[in-house]
């Protein structure tokens, strides 16, 4: 089962992969995207389903702290209808209160990258990765 995982963005998609077996994900890409123009990056996403052969996607949901829903969630749920319209394929959404957060940390942190600049370049790719990590391992508790 290969899952495509994505942190929508305003201006961006983070996109990130799982491996064959659904165990681990691993950053791919940032798309760029523009909603003023429609581009919503779907002949990229269309390219890496195809490349991957990609069984779903997980997008995340960008909840506030309290649990309650704003604009981004409605973008990432604007953004799966989109998806299924164009692929078909299930979509899935997993809550990413504070993945940024901890992309940033782990960017700092592990990876060493303390430039604000060069960690804008990834930090959507990092919260795609975090997204789908989480998404993997709910699922194989259950």
């Amino acid at each position: 089962m290969r899952l495509l995982g994505l942190d929508i963005g305003s201006k961006t998609v983070g996109v990130a992969i799982s491996d064959p077996l659904g165990i681990t994900a691993q950053e791919v890409e940032t798309i760029p995207i523009d909603e003023s123009k429609f581009n919503f990056g779907m002949r990229r996403i269309r390219r890496l389903v195809r490349e991957y052969n990609v069984d779903g996607f997980v997008l995340g949901l960008p909840k506030n702290m309290d649990g309650s829903e704003g604009r981004s969630v409605q973008r990432s749920r604007n953004y799966g209808k989109r998806l299924e319209a164009k692929f078909g394929l299930p979509i899935h959404y997993s809550d990413e209160r504070l993945t940024t957060i901890e992309a940033n940390r782990i960017l700092v942190e592990q990876a060493g990258m303390h430039d604000r600049h060069d960690r804008k370049k990834v930090i959507d790719q990092m919260a795609a990765v975090l997204i789908l990590q989480n998404y993997l391992e709910t699922i194989r508790k259950d």
